[in-house]
């Protein structure tokens, strides 16, 4: 006789009143944590395979193109300048030497090129060479991202005008637990910029972190908050938090590694058509942990040696895991 425990009929029937909603609750998406695993993973690979093939996984290089100074406080960044770290304060790099770092991270295999800027929000000057080297990276034939902080008015226009394809502004952690880790500004402005960047038909690209003393419920609220947007973000990374000599996080207490594969299957389910993407902190993981997040859902990954100012496994370790795992690149 098949049995199914009561809390995965219970997590199950949650997800289809969800799916018939169009939102889920807080409670709808805690019911899936609760859920016995290998249900989860199994549910969580059903809905994988229903919108993607299970075999492929999407790989962006991620360049710090202005490093460093930046005026907020989030806590678990060495790019704050109010915290005393190695990470020193550098200029907005050439638009030649952008190019070239595209050219090379194309080479390599990547298929989508990412640049970050520790800014609050872009000035004027800074936004037109930053629009220069979206249009120059999108003339290599790559799929191009920016993350530059909040924007202002006019400023997503300008920026889907230069070509740009994702706009990256993650949420981080959930509404309530915020203001713990972030100050400097609230959770409801980088709504507001991601509601800016949907407005002009940008794609979004918007996740959290995991490790920043947040609860199980955090972590439900938060991609609960992330499914309701509307529509969820194209692309969906979600960080283990790489803990950074100097910041006030430096000694945060590492996350369980099912914990996290559990959050991958939880995004997979509540944004079916989203990529789930396994972003910092993978060099920390054994290939068995990965394999499990790509299981669960996780269609894409960084494929550079080097995230911002986080370390990422090198390319030749992510060249061997795909062979063992008979994953492909797209």
């Amino acid at each position: 006789m098949n049995t199914v425990s009561p809390v995965a009929s219970s997590a199950a029937t949650a997800a289809s009143s969800a799916s018939q909603s169009a939102k889920w609750t807080v409670s709808q998406v805690e019911a899936l944590y609760q859920m016995p695993l290998m249900d989860l993973l199994y549910r969580a690979q059903q809905v994988h395979r229903e919108n993607f093939d299970p075999n492929e996984v999407q790989r962006s290089a991620l360049l710090s193109i202005k490093t460093g100074g930046c005026p907020e406080d989030c806590s678990y960044c060495s790019q704050s300048a109010r915290y005393k770290t190695d990470t020193e304060r550098e200029a907005l790099m050439q638009v030649e030497d952008v190019v070239a770092a595209a050219k090379e991270a194309k080479a390599k295999g990547a298929t989508r090129f990412c640049m970050g800027a520790a800014w609050r929000g872009p000035k004027e000057k800074e936004l037109e060479v930053v629009t220069q080297m979206i249009r120059e990276v999108k003339a290599l034939g790559m799929e191009t991202c920016v993350t530059l902080g909040m924007l202002k008015e006019g400023q997503a226009q300008r920026l889907k005008d230069a070509g740009l394809d994702y706009y990256n502004h993650n949420l981080d952690t959930d509404a309530e637990f915020y203001d713990k880790v972030i100050t400097s500004h609230k959770h409801s402005d980088r709504i507001d910029t991601i509601a800016q960047v949907r407005e002009v038909g940008l794609k979004v690209c918007s996740g959290g972190i995991l490790g920043l003393g947040e609860s199980r419920r955090n972590r439900a609220a938060m991609i609960a908050q992330l499914a309701n947007l509307n529509p969820p973000p194209e692309s969906v990374p979600i960080n283990n938090l790489v803990a950074m000599p100097g910041t006030p996080l430096a000694t945060s207490e590492k996350v369980d590694s099912f914990e996290f594969v559990r959050t991958i299957a939880a995004a997979r389910i509540t944004m079916p058509k989203s990529f789930v993407r396994l972003s910092a902190g993978r060099e920390a993981m054994s290939q068995e942990m990965q394999a499990m997040c790509f299981f669960a859902g996780a269609n894409s990954i960084f494929y550079c040696d080097k995230l911002l100012t986080a370390s990422n496994l090198d390319i030749n370790s992510d060249q061997l895991l795909f062979e063992k795992l008979g994953l492909r690149a797209i």
